[in-house]
């Protein structure tokens, strides 16, 4: 029998605020352990909560990015369950009356993938394992976390990644999340089952805890569905249970029967008032929107002229792609400054292991010197030797051909002296490339460019080379 793959995330992303959701503790990462706490985050007798309000505003942003409707009132809950890293045994989180519904994330080829919600809560503690003992760091207990909840629309590994990837994206563009996988910004329960291909009703369906890789839910969501292919196949009954990934070993394995929400006993947080969001409040955070990242590849696309592939990278990091467009209406030749970014620039980025917008290169730089490019003041080699220094220590392209005497030689009869000379100097060169070894040219062009010190125009040189080796 042929089964159908069923796959819904709760992807958790921790909001970039300064302060916790309910104190003012800070949220910054790598902090000794235990050293961001206060009474109200550690749960402490008669110690209240007072509502963080960027992270509703935040929330607000990432579900109207996302298509949402904005609740207008919304109200906290606590989600009651004893485990270590909890210090009240309580979670403040949002369950009956969420901030955002509906919404969803359009996947590449037209695939829509639908949200259910978005709620508001806090993160718990990190709990670490070691031989014969356990330690638990309260700093991350408090952050806020928003969990945004798919449909049941996923049908493979590859469209859940697809999924997450492109919302990564636009969280980031919202400038909501720094989405810093390695940090734990940005985790999912995954849940997936499998149903007769063709039945309507779902399958029963296991979840896979806290995944913080893409690389890991992939893996882990191959292995399930593996494991529970096998299984009903062999008429076995699929228990609905939490599971853990287990990246050594590349298989899941068994945590707890899966809890019901009877099981937290529910009820609303006394010590928070809801959360009352009027339409003019919900108007003023979406001026504050971004354009959409799959809105903005296809307006680059048409505006620049540039190829999809190209858009995708571009406009996937949002200060890699608001430096692109500089560059480019500067320049005036959207292709050509997406060649030099794509190639050149990222290849700076790679090396010196800093973002662009970090580095000293401007984009109105860049453009000057694609300017400079495109008049033939100077030629690609020159614009190459000067782009790292550009990224290094920024200044004025048109400024430092000028003080260093790097402009273009364009002088035919100039080059022509230049290109004699080589010729004279290479005897074996020219009779291996006139015995048919094309190669003999570039060496031939290498030596004329040596001569001028990078300065002859390569175009010249190569055409006064044949004409003379014709």
């Amino acid at each position: 029998m042929e089964y159908e793959v069923v796959i819904g995330l709760e992807t958790h992303v921790q909001l970039k605020t300064r302060t916790k959701m309910f104190c003012r503790c800070g949220t910054a990462f790598g902090a000794t352990p235990n050293s961001h706490v206060c009474p109200v985050c550690l749960g402490y007798p008669g110690a209240l909560p007072t509502l963080n309000a960027q992270a509703i505003r935040y929330t607000v942003m990432a579900g109207l990015m996302l298509g949402c409707q904005i609740a207008p009132s919304s109200r906290f809950d606590r989600k009651n369950y004893f485990y270590p890293d909890s210090a009240k045994d309580y979670q403040i989180t949002q369950n009956g009356a969420p901030l955002c519904l509906g919404g969803g994330v359009s996947l590449p080829g037209g695939r829509h993938i639908r949200i259910n919600h978005i709620h508001l809560e806090e993160d718990v503690g990190k709990l670490t394992h070691r031989p014969g003992c356990s330690g638990v760091d309260f700093n991350r207990a408090g952050v806020p976390l928003m969990e945004i909840v798919s449909e049941p629309d996923l049908r493979s590994p590859d469209e859940a990644i697809a999924y997450l990837t492109a919302l990564r994206e636009m969280m980031l563009y919202a400038g909501v999340s720094d989405c810093n996988l390695e940090e734990g910004n940005m985790r999912s329960d995954v849940n997936v089952s499998l149903r007769p291909r063709g039945q309507e009703a779902y399958g029963v369906k296991v979840e896979i805890k806290n995944m913080n890789t893409f690389s890991g839910i992939h893996a882990a969501l191959e292995y399930e569905i593996a494991r529970q292919t096998r299984a009903l196949q062999a008429g076995q009954t699929i228990v609905q249970e939490t599971r853990r990934w287990d990246p050594d070993s590349g298989e899941t394995f068994t945590m707890r029967t899966k809890e019901n929400a009877e099981d937290y006993r529910y009820f609303p947080e006394p010590d928070l008032p809801p959360v009352l969001l009027t339409p003019e409040q919900i108007a003023a955070w979406a001026k504050d929107l971004p354009e959409a990242p799959a809105a903005r590849r296809e307006r680059m696309m048409k505006a620049y002229g540039i190829p999809e592939y190209d858009a995708g990278v571009l406009s996937a990091d949002r200060p890699l792609a608001d430096f692109f467009e500089a560059a480019a209406q500067r320049c005036g030749n959207g292709k050509l400054a997406s060649n030099w970014v794509m190639a050149e620039v990222l290849a700076l980025v790679a090396k010196e292991n800093r973002p662009v917008q970090d580095s000293a290169l401007t984009p109105e730089a860049l453009g000057d010197l694609l300017k400079l490019l495109r008049a033939n003041t100077i030629n690609g080699p020159t614009a190459k030797a000067l782009l790292p220094e550009l990224f290094t220590h920024g200044g004025d392209p048109a400024a430092i051909v000028k003080e260093r005497g790097l402009a273009q030689v364009s002088d035919a009869a100039a080059i022509e002296a230049l290109v004699d000379a080589a010729l004279a100097d290479n005897p074996k060169v020219v009779a291996d490339y006139k015995a048919g070894k094309q190669a003999a040219l570039g060496f031939l062009v290498g030596q004329v460019m040596k001569r001028s010190k990078g300065k002859a125009s390569p175009q010249i040189v190569q055409k006064l080379l044949r004409d003379k080796l014709a």
